[in-house]
C-alpha cells in the first residue's frame, strides 16, 4: 500500500478557489502529496477582492490541528494567514511541539490589497510563528510590513534577507515578484540561511491571472520537504511548479483570475 507523504496547511478559507486552503490542497495534490488542513478563517472571497473574513475560535484551530496531528501525523506544515495575535500565538505554540519541517508564508495582505492580519499581529508573527519556521517566504510587500526594509533592487533583497532571519527562521525565501519591471526582465527569489545564498530566476510572463501565486509557492515548498528534499531543493521545484502555473493562469470572474494549479495534467494531455 502506497502512503503518500502527508502535508497539513494551516490557513484561511478562499470561497473563490484560487487562494488559501483551497489553493494549498491543490498544489499538495498535485506534487504527490496528502493534503490536510486546518481552517483558521472564512472569507468571501472573489477575483474582484475580499468581501468579508471572519476568524475562527482558536479553540476550534487548535482542535483540528491536534485532531490531524496526534492521529495522521504530518511530515511538513504550512501556515497561512493567520488574521490575529491570539491565532499567531495559538499556531506558533502548537508548531513548537512539531519535528517536521514547517514552511511560513507570513500572510498580510491579498492580492487585491485587502489586509489579512491585523497590525496588532505583527509582533506575534515576528517573536513567536517566524523563529518556528525551517522556512519563512515573504514577499517584498510583507517583508516591509515585517521589518521596515522596502527593497527596489535585488541588492535590497540581501538586506530584507537579513532582517527577516534576525527574527529567527532557518531559511529565509525572498519573492521578488514584485519588484519593478525595470529590475530585470526575469522574477527572481532569493534563498539563503545568511551563510550560503541561492538566486531562484524564472522568466516573467505577461499573464495579470497571478491570484494565489504565494500560497502556491510555499505549498509546494512544503510538500517538496515531506518528500525529502533538502531545503535547495524543495525551493527549486517549487520554484519551478509555481513558474508553469504562472504561465497557465486563467481568466476567471471579473476581476484577477488565478494560477493554474494543475498545469502539468493539462501539459499532459
Amino acid at each position: 500500500m502506497h502512503i503518500p507523504p502527508r502535508v497539513l496547511t494551516v490557513a484561511g478559507s478562499d470561497s473563490g478557489g484560487g487562494a488559501g486552503i483551497q489553493a494549498d490542497l491543490k498544489t499538495m495534490l498535485a506534487l504527490g502529496t496528502h493534503g490536510m488542513s486546518v481552517l483558521t478563517a472564512v472569507t468571501a472571497q472573489n477575483s474582484l477582492g475580499v468581501q468579508g473574513a471572519w476568524e475562527l475560535p482558536a479553540e476550534a484551530v487548535r482542535a483540528q490541528f491536534r485532531s490531524v496531528v496526534d492521529d495522521i501525523g504530518v511530515e511538513a506544515v504550512k501556515t497561512g494567514m493567520l488574521s490575529s495575535a491570539e491565532l499567531v500565538e495559538t499556531v506558533a505554540e502548537l508548531l513548537a511541539g512539531v519535528s517536521a519541517p514547517v514552511v511560513v508564508d507570513p500572510v498580510g495582505v491579498s492580492k487585491h490589497g485587502d489586509p489579512l492580519l491585523a497590525a496588532s499581529a505583527l509582533d506575534a508573527v515576528r517573536g513567536k510563528l517566524l523563529p518556528t519556521a525551517t522556512v519563512a517566504t515573504p514577499n517584498l510587500d510583507e517583508v516591509a510590513q515585517l521589518t521596515g526594509v522596502h527593497v527596489r533592487d535585488e541588492a535590497g533583497m540581501r538586506r530584507a534577507a537579513d532582517a527577516v532571519l534576525e527574527f529567527g527562521p532557518r531559511w529565509v525565501l525572498i519573492k521578488g515578484g514584485h519588484l519593478p519591471a525595470g529590475a530585470g526582465d526575469s522574477a527572481v527569489d532569493l534563498l539563503t540561511d545568511g551563510t550560503e545564498e541561492h538566486w531562484l530566476r524564472a522568466p516573467r510572463y505577461d499573464n495579470r491571472h497571478t491570484h494565489g501565486t504565494g500560497c502556491t509557492l510555499a505549498s509546494a515548498l512544503a510538500a517538496r520537504l515531506a518528500k525529502g528534499d533538502t531545503v535547495v531543493r524543495a525551493a527549486a521545484a517549487a520554484k519551478e511548479y509555481v513558474t508553469g502555473a504562472l504561465a497557465a493562469g486563467f481568466r476567471l470572474g471579473a476581476g484577477i483570475g488565478p494560477v493554474d494549479h494543475g498545469w502539468r495534467l493539462r501539459d499532459e494531455r
